[in-house]
């Protein structure tokens, strides 16, 4: 059989591409005959530019940033040629992700910033082609601190999501002219949710239901949002030079409406609101990396798919690494088995996706996964040849 491995990270236990070997070296040792080609992929999460160069390759870009708590941090940018020109994948989580915090995680007062210096680097390096993977931030600001690294002066920018409720319009002075220079590159926000930036159902809603905030807090930063939201779409509303067609001119509310309700706009705390107010496209991450890695292209020469991530829940079904290649495999007659750390979803989830076959590693929750990289790698190996045995012709 022809077997191809294309699983999402085991969280920090094992990248995308650890999990790609570790599951082959499980299905080679009980099926050897078989071919197995490994695929990582990301769902625009942390791991997403690992996944994407050890598929691609690419030259890495190195640079040095503010990080969520203004500590400088340096920063891999991986750049890519091919024969649209070059290509950069700037990963957020690897600037503003919760590991480089040093006190306990406030998203109130995290700033993204730092993911405004590296985007202008890239822009510095005359590189016009941009895929910004937005998952994983310990940061809440609707992109705001991006805004000030791009060259935005106003303090208030880089100052976290609490401080947004004061802003006034002078201080997005420059945004209209940031626009017109950013009207000449291809900027995609890769997002890991459809979660949109403003609601009942936005991402500060969302950060007060994982209990990272107090509710209260989250209605302030609901509010923070909103008040940044609101002069962005009235800067965007003036812009002839990039004037939406389907808003009439000058109407700011339906801008910062349209801006706000994306799929995808609250992910990252907003970035994918700063990503689209600046211009760019927001894709789902996984698509997004299922797309660079050739995922469509290696399905036609497979029997089987096998893939698999830290925990198969709703949001996999729904916006990860596995939904995806399911939905895939599925237009071409491929059967694909998932491979997961823990199982949160049934049969009838699962099924409806286009997943064939389901196992769990860890019997009981946070079995497995609570431990370290090596005893995660050897209960995957050992899972994955149970399922090769049942699988393999």
């Amino acid at each position: 059989m022809r077997i191809l491995v294309a699983p999402d990270r085991f969280a920090d236990a094992l990248s995308a591409a650890q999990a790609a070997e570790v599951m082959a070296a499980g299905w080679a040792a009980a099926a050897p005959d078989d071919a197995l080609v490994r695929l990582p992929l990301s769902d625009g999460g942390p791991g997403f530019t690992e996944a994407v160069r050890a598929v691609r390759g690419g030259e890495v870009l190195p640079v040095t940033v503010a990080g969520p708590d203004g500590a400088d941090v340096p920063v891999p940018v991986l750049v890519h040629d091919d024969a649209d020109g070059p290509t950069a994948y700037l990963e957020a989580a690897l600037v503003l992700g919760p590991h480089l915090l040093a006190g306990v995680e406030d998203p109130s007062v995290t700033s993204s910033y730092g993911l405004g210096q590296a985007l202008r680097a890239v822009l510095d390096h005359g590189i016009r082609r941009v895929v910004v993977a937005v998952g994983g931030v310990a940061t809440h600001d609707g992109g705001a601190g991006v805004l000030a690294g791009l060259g935005l002066a106003a303090p208030a920018l880089r100052r976290g999501g609490a401080a947004l409720s004061g802003l006034s319009a002078a201080d997005l002075d420059g945004l209209a002219e940031l626009r017109r220079e950013l009207a000449s590159v291809h900027l995609v926000g890769a997002v890991d949710s459809d979660v949109q930036l403003l609601g009942l159902h936005g991402t500060s809603a969302a950060l007060a239901s994982a209990r990272r905030v107090k509710q209260d807090e989250g209605q302030d930063l609901e509010r923070a949002l909103s008040a940044l939201a609101h002069l962005v779409g009235e800067v965007v509303a003036g812009d002839a030079f990039r004037r939406d067609l389907l808003v009439p001119a000058g109407d700011g509310r339906e801008h910062t409406r349209r801006l706000a309700q994306l799929p995808g706009a609250g992910a990252g705390g907003g970035l994918g609101f700063v990503v689209a107010a600046l211009g760019g496209v927001l894709r789902p991450g996984a698509h997004v990396g299922a797309e660079t890695a050739g995922l469509h292209g290696r399905l036609d020469d497979a029997d089987l798919v096998l893939t698999g991530e830290r925990a198969l829940d709703g949001h996999s079904l729904h916006d990860g690494v596995v939904a995806t290649v399911a939905a895939a495999a599925l237009r071409r007659a491929v059967p694909v088995v998932a491979v997961a750390g823990e199982v949160h979803v049934g049969r009838r989830e699962w099924g409806a996706a286009g997943v064939s076959g389901v196992y769990a590693v860890a019997e009981r929750p946070g079995e497995v996964l609570s431990r370290d990289g090596g005893e995660v790698a050897r209960a995957l190996r050992a899972r994955v040849e149970r399922v090769a045995r049942t699988w393999s012709r």
